[in-house]
């Protein structure tokens, strides 16, 4: 079994949302969690199944995003260079690197030559060591990706040299599990939501391998710290949210819900129970462990290395 975690540019249409999902179910493939957002305007599917048949999977979803989403008329909070924005084969244990290789480089053949959209690739199957993450590629945008293309300062790994119109590009990778949480701000302005973000990131001094944005989410009507944890067993989700509290209570502003994207290992969640961190809604559920049939316990932790 193999578990990957595509990233769409959709999260308000619940049709397009629902047609999505069903066009990567079944033979072989089942879709484990949907989160989507209408402030970031995406939706974030994890699929557990068979190797070839995750193939499948992801190249019929690449399609129907291809059909059903045009980026042209795309606004929301969370940069993004495709409709299918990233495809990642997820190694969840460092044993599984080598067929998560393999198959991200299969899928990203695939929906280069399949369907004619251009494929870059990140993490364990970059080829090229500065740009080994999306954020690499999303902060050029579009229209950078675009200037570089045409100028060959960026060359797609597969498929043709240009933008897609409607779809622009994907972003295929391997990596580790990855924690993707939201800590809700009720009272805070964008300013202080950037200001704490800016302060938990690794970059900032916060805790290793802690991403974070702070955004203000207008459907929601308040902030929110985004962030993702690149290394759980080093950072659990705990010390995550405990950077955002420290901080926060610093600048005098209080700290709501933690929201969970996503499906989590279990390991990720040591220390307080999730109750104790304030996570919304949380279940056993959340635990991709379950799914892939694995014990749930405290054993040794591992390093996944690159």
């Amino acid at each position: 079994m193999v578990v990957a975690v595509p990233n769409v540019s959709e999260g308000r249409h619940r049709p397009t949302i629902a047609a999505l999902v069903d066009a990567c179910s079944g033979q072989g493939v089942r879709v484990a969690d949907v989160h989507s957002d209408t402030d970031h305007h995406r939706s974030v599917l994890t699929l557990i199944g068979d190797p070839l048949a995750m193939q499948d999977a992801l190249v019929a979803l690449a399609a129907e995003c291809l059909d059903r989403i045009d980026l042209r008329h795309h606004k929301g909070i969370h940069p993004r260079i495709g409709a299918l924005d990233v495809a990642p084969i997820v190694a969840v244990e460092p044993e599984d690197l080598p067929l998560a290789r393999e198959l991200a480089l299969a899928v990203s053949e695939r929906i280069a030559y399949e369907l004619d959209l251009p494929v870059f690739r990140y993490g364990a199957v970059s080829s090229d060591m500065e740009r080994t993450r999306p954020h690499h590629f999303r902060t050029l945008g579009l229209e950078g990706i675009e200037r570089s293309m045409r100028d060959g300062t960026l060359v797609p790994d597969a498929g043709p040299a240009r933008l897609h119109p409607t779809a622009g590009a994907v972003l295929v990778g391997v990596r580790p599990p990855l924690v993707a949480l939201n800590v809700w701000l009720p009272t805070a302005s964008v300013n202080e939501a950037k200001a704490i973000a800016a302060r938990v990131r690794e970059t900032g001094g916060g805790p290793i391998g802690l991403r974070a944005l702070g955004l203000y989410l207008h459907d929601a009507g308040m902030a929110q710290v985004s962030m993702n944890i690149e290394d759980h067993r080093r950072t659990p989700i705990a010390a995550a949210v405990e950077a955002v509290r420290r901080e926060a209570e610093r600048l005098e502003v209080e700290v709501g819900e933690v929201e969970l994207v996503g499906l989590v290992a279990a390991e990720s969640l040591q220390g307080p129970s999730p109750a104790a961190l304030g996570i919304r809604s949380f279940s056993p559920g959340k635990l991709v462990d379950l799914h892939l049939g694995r014990r749930v316990g405290h054993g040794p932790s591992r390093t996944w290395q690159e």
